[in-house]
């Protein structure tokens, strides 16, 4: 019987999000989603700087945005003086770029799965600095994550001056081995830029520990808070080179008790600063919605995006592109054969349109590899339930 679900009946969790009703929604890893609660204090709060814009933004600006640091600190394993926010994980990977010295000759090294807006960023860094960027090729399906880490290390040569990896993949939903390599491109002393966009939520993490040279990750995502928040961690003996993209009164303007780092961040021109005030807020909300908190947010996560993965290699009868080990919240999964070979026309493919506009399905297509092939990513957030994957299957058999 093919039957669209009841978006209410899919997730008890779903009614705390404003996604359209009827609309099945598994392309969290886009832009994530924001909730309902959460949306009604960013209101609140712009209600407030509207009223009162001198007192909100220039007398009381440090003392509503320091919760959500000192929170999202203890959430990333981190101190607050190393963090700054910034509007997104790409605005995070511009502003160290834009900060490293490089010279003619210099490498920047990448991956094949890296992200688009951030490859431009390093091709643009590299063409005005005389430098070379270099893309490792990775292959996808892939057999293990050992084979992530040497076909990264088998780039790295003499003039390597930084390497960016993605923590987790946004084409190919896999989890880089990042921990390994920040620690042998370090031990190599090659600094290490971390694109951390979907990893806070869907990953524990304790930078700390870690301690790449940069990290910037999208909080809108898997924080779940609102469009507009990520942060920038820097290692402490490398603050004093940053300059964010806008340099504005920061850089003369010095605050008690603050950084020249989170100085020249912190402020960077009029802006509507409400997404970053509620980034704690959202991190304290989700943790509260399940009994063990986000540990349980993440495995609840995970968990049904590997029941959902193996309903769909089934009823596909397709072949997984990768282990199990490797995924988080999201997988990317190969479209039956009978898909491949089409061409795009337009932005999105014509299937992916089709999914939107006669069954109500929001998931994206990618195109992966040489020779090219298709595939389909799906995501797996707290409102999201089982049903709607068997629903996916039961559309795409009918494209």
């Amino acid at each position: 019987m093919f039957e669209k679900p009841e978006f209410t009946k899919l997730s008890r969790l779903a009614t705390h999000w404003e996604l359209k009703p009827g609309t099945v929604f598994l392309n969290h890893g886009a832009f994530g989603a924001c909730p309902r609660p959460i949306l009604e204090l960013q209101a609140e709060l712009r209600r407030q700087m509207e009223a009162e814009p001198v007192q909100f933004l220039w007398r009381r600006y440090e003392e509503r945005l320091e919760p959500s640091r000192r929170v999202l600190a203890r959430f990333v394993g981190a101190r607050p003086r190393d963090l700054v926010f910034v509007t997104n994980a790409t605005t995070g990977v511009n502003a160290v770029l834009r900060s490293i010295p490089l010279r003619p000759g210099d490498e920047l090294l990448t991956t094949a799965f890296d992200y688009n807006a951030c490859r431009n960023a390093l091709a643009q860094a590299a063409a005005e600095r005389g430098a070379k960027l270099v893309v490792a090729p990775l292959p996808f399906p892939l057999p293990d994550e050992g084979t992530l880490a040497e076909c990264v290390l088998d780039r790295v040569t003499r003039r390597t001056r930084l390497v960016m990896l993605d923590h987790v993949t946004s084409s190919t939903a896999v989890i880089l081995p990042v921990e390994r390599l920040v620690r042998e491109l370090e031990a190599r002393g090659i600094e290490t830029l971390v694109d951390g966009a979907h990893a806070p939520g869907m990953l524990p993490l304790n930078l700390a520990r870690l301690r790449p040279a940069y990290y910037t990750a999208n909080l809108h995502k898997w924080v779940c808070a609102p469009k507009g928040a990520a942060f920038l961690w820097v290692r402490e003996d490398l603050q004093k080179r940053m300059q964010p993209p806008v340099v504005s009164h920061g850089n003369n303007t010095p605050r008690p008790g603050y950084t020249p780092f989170q100085d020249r961040f912190d402020w960077a021109g009029t802006f509507d600063p409400t997404a970053w005030m509620c980034v704690g807020p959202a991190i304290e909300w989700m943790r509260k919605l399940l009994p063990d908190g986000w540990a349980g947010v993440r495995r609840r996560n995970h968990q049904l995006l590997l029941r959902a993965r193996r309903l769909l290699l089934e009823r596909l009868k397709i072949e997984p592109p990768c282990p199990e080990s490797l995924l988080g919240s999201m997988a990317t999964l190969p479209l039956p054969d009978r898909f491949q070979g089409r061409p795009r026309r337009g932005k999105l493919d014509s299937e992916q349109v089709a999914l939107y506009d006669r069954f109500g399905i929001e998931v994206p297509f990618v195109r992966i590899g040489n020779p090219e092939r298709r595939y389909f990513r799906i995501s797996a957030q707290l409102y999201n339930s089982l049903p709607q994957y068997e629903y996916l299957a039961e559309c795409l058999d009918r494209l």
